[in-house]
């Protein structure tokens, strides 16, 4: 029986990750939370029904890689060209501010001793630099801001906070347990950039004019570009010394840019969807316990939840005020960024597993991504309820919003195609 008992696990895994993810969206908040909140509930920390084991470990390992590679086949390169010189430094203040804030908030409960006290602190910094602008997405499509400049600059600065977030992931984790000298670290860095520049190189010279022409059977590319994933992450972990998530981000760059993009991406999306996300979401929540929650604990949570909100705002929001946004403008910019999300608990975890991350940071940081995700939209309402009696929000027309949309589109489709043929069946019945 205790053989099959993985079983068993991912069944409870799928099904309550599935219930709460849809309560979750009912008030308006990515299922994200409610796979979290499963994970909770079902781990140490509430009733102590799952344990991860090392099953579930490898399984969210592997979500975790494709949920990576994911965010790097839709990340169109030719957009991070056009996101022009506001976006990247919106997303360059969105970075370095709550990574500054971060790291000394850190310092406060765990006082810099030596070379791997003051790594664990920078990583909670790193941690928080993270933006999830999938939330602040629904909401400003909800109130029909998206297609606006405001819009617009939160959707570019999104786009390089992600690029800029996984370099400071892929420095820091090349520090992790390692002996060697600081040469030899940053040598090991830039050989694996040069070594993506080469791959990248091929790829776009040999392999995509061949994709680009293939008319057959497209479902063999979804395969071989799992394997180029796999390959790209175990490369980067084994030959380099960089987070396996980082190889996975740069094999989705490297393929985001053929014809059959959209394709490989919704097969992804539904491999993902169906296994691997909720059982990485869950496991997260396995991680958490609360049994060294004591007050100390709580208020370096207050504390990283504030930091959280305050340095997105701050960040960003300066970032806009130099690049002659409003005052409104630019408050709502930062509070579009503060949304932390998937790329957070990603890094959090990776942390972990690394030893960059300290038990007793963990709890706090997961409980700020929730409340961040929560407190978005709520503050992002309020600025535009503020901003209607005071100045206008001209619509405009933007390449980075019409390819969220056509996401959507794709998604819509693909369930009336399939409800069209469940009909055509019938009615041949």
């Amino acid at each position: 029986m205790e053989s099959y008992k993985y079983l068993l696990d991912i069944a409870l895994i799928l099904i309550s990750t599935k219930i709460l993810g849809l309560l979750t969206r009912r008030i308006q908040l990515p299922q994200v939370v409610g796979a979290l909140i499963a994970g909770l509930l079902l781990g140490p920390a509430c009733f102590g029904v799952l344990q991860e084991t090392d099953f579930i470990k490898n399984i969210a390992e592997i979500g975790v890689i494709v949920l990576m590679f994911a965010a790097g086949l839709e990340t169109d390169v030719q957009e991070l060209k056009k996101t022009g010189l506001a976006s990247f430094i919106i997303a360059l203040l969105g970075v370095i501010v709550p990574l500054i804030g971060g790291y000394f908030v850190a310092t406060i409960y765990n006082p810099v001793t030596d070379q791997q006290t003051m790594l664990q602190n920078i990583f909670v910094g790193v941690v928080l630099t993270a933006t999830s602008v999938s939330i602040t997405v629904e909401t400003l499509k909800e109130l029909g801001k998206l297609s606006t400049k405001t819009g617009n600059a939160i959707l570019g600065a999104a786009l390089i906070d992600d690029v800029l977030g996984i370099i400071a992931l892929t420095v820091i984790s090349s520090f992790a347990g390692s002996d060697v000298s600081l040469w030899v670290i940053l040598l090991k860095i830039l050989g694996f950039f040069i070594f993506c520049g080469v791959v990248a190189f091929l790829f776009i010279k040999f392999v995509n004019p061949w994709i680009n022409k293939y008319k057959k059977d497209l479902r063999r590319f979804v395969i071989l570009a799992f394997a180029f994933c796999l390959l790209m992450s175990f490369s980067a972990e084994y030959f380099f010394g960089v987070s396996d998530i980082t190889g996975a981000f740069v094999a989705g760059l490297i393929l985001s840019n053929n014809k059959k993009t959209s394709y490989m991406l919704n097969r992804f999306d539904t491999v993902s969807y169906v296994l691997l996300s909720p059982v990485f979401f869950a496991s997260v929540g396995l991680k958490v316990t609360f049994s060294n929650m004591s007050a100390t604990v709580v208020v370096l949570t207050v504390l990283l939840l504030v930091v959280a909100i305050l340095s997105k705002m701050i960040g960003c929001g300066l970032g806009a005020k130099i690049c002659k946004y409003t005052n409104l403008q630019s408050v709502k910019i930062g509070i579009g960024m503060i949304s932390r999300g998937e790329v957070a608990l990603i890094v959090a975890t990776k942390g972990m597993s690394m030893g960059l991350m300290k038990d007793e940071f963990f709890a706090p940081l997961v409980l700020v991504v929730v409340a961040t995700t929560i407190v978005t939209p709520i503050l992002l309402k309020l600025a535009y309820k503020y901003q209607a009696s005071r100045e206008a929000d001209v619509p405009m027309a933007s390449s980075l919003v019409d390819k969220v949309e056509e996401r959507n589109d794709l998604e819509k489709i693909t369930q009336n195609a399939a409800n069209m043929h469940e009909e055509m069946k019938e009615i041949h019945k």
